[in-house]
C-alpha cells in the first residue's frame, strides 16, 4: 500500500485515534477483543465471525469497516492484522446449519465458535451491534462498530476476506454460479442460475426460496 508522509499520516494517526475511544474507555481490561461477522445475507455459502486482539499500542494505517475498503486493501491488511494480533480466530457456520437453526443464531455460533478458538481468552468483547448468548465474558454492543472500533474493524475484515477466499474456492466446485464474482448474494445473474440449475449444496434453502419460489 502507499506509504502516508507528513500531514497525510498525521490525519489517518488522527482517525485511527477516534477509533480507540472504545478501546480507551476499557483500558482497565488486558484482553479487548472485537467481534464481526460477514455472510448474513447472501444466498448462498457460510456466515463467517472474526475475532481480533490488538496489542494496546498496534498501528495498523487505514484498518477501517471492510465495507469502506477496496478488495485489494482488504487483503493487505487481512495479513497485517494477522502478523499484528496477540491473537486471532475464524469462525464458520455453513449453509445447512444457517437453515436448521436460522441466520441469526447461525451468526451467535460463529461468533462463539471464533471466540472458543483464539489462543488467547479475552477479558472483554466489543461487538459490532450484538449480544452473544451463551458467553460468560463481558460484552459491549456497539452499533456500527466497525467504523468506531479498531477491535471491531480489525475482525469484519479478518470475517469479509476469509469468507470471500471461500467463495472462491466454492466458484471452482460450482462454477455454474459465479460464486467468485458475487460471493453468494442475490444478483440477477446468480437468482438466474438457481432458476437454470437449481441450488447446490451451499445455497441457503431457506433463503432462496424468498426469491425463486425453489428449496430443492
Amino acid at each position: 500500500m502507499r506509504k502516508l508522509s507528513g500531514e497525510k499520516l498525521a490525519a489517518e494517526r488522527e482517525r485511527l485515534e477516534q477509533m480507540r475511544v472504545y478501546e480507551h474507555e476499557y483500558a482497565s481490561f488486558s484482553a479487548i477483543c472485537g467481534i464481526d461477522e460477514a455472510g448474513r445475507g447472501p444466498l448462498a455459502g457460510p456466515v463467517v465471525a472474526g475475532a481480533v486482539i490488538l496489542p494496546t499500542d498496534c498501528e495498523i494505517l487505514y484498518l477501517n469497516d471492510s465495507k469502506k475498503l477496496t478488495e485489494k486493501r482488504r487483503e493487505a491488511l487481512f495479513l497485517e492484522i494477522k502478523e499484528k494480533a496477540v491473537a486471532w480466530n475464524v469462525g464458520i457456520v455453513d449453509a445447512a446449519e444457517i437453515d436448521q437453526i436460522n441466520i441469526l443464531q447461525a451468526t451467535y455460533e460463529a461468533m462463539r465458535k471464533a471466540i472458543t478458538g483464539l489462543e488467547v481468552t479475552p477479558d472483554l468483547l466489543l461487538n459490532d451491534a450484538v449480544e452473544i448468548p451463551d458467553v460468560q465474558i463481558p460484552q459491549v454492543k456497539i452499533i456500527k462498530g466497525d467504523a468506531k472500533s479498531v477491535s471491531i474493524a480489525a475482525a469484519s475484515i479478518l470475517a469479509k476476506v476469509t469468507r470471500d477466499h471461500l467463495m472462491i474456492e466454492y466458484d471452482q466446485k460450482y462454477p455454474d454460479y459465479g460464486f467468485a464474482r458475487h460471493k453468494g448474494y442475490g444478483t440477477g445473474v446468480h437468482i438466474e442460475a438457481i432458476r437454470d440449475y437449481g441450488p447446490c449444496p451451499l445455497h441457503r434453502k431457506t433463503f432462496i426460496r424468498k426469491f425463486t419460489g425453489r428449496i430443492d
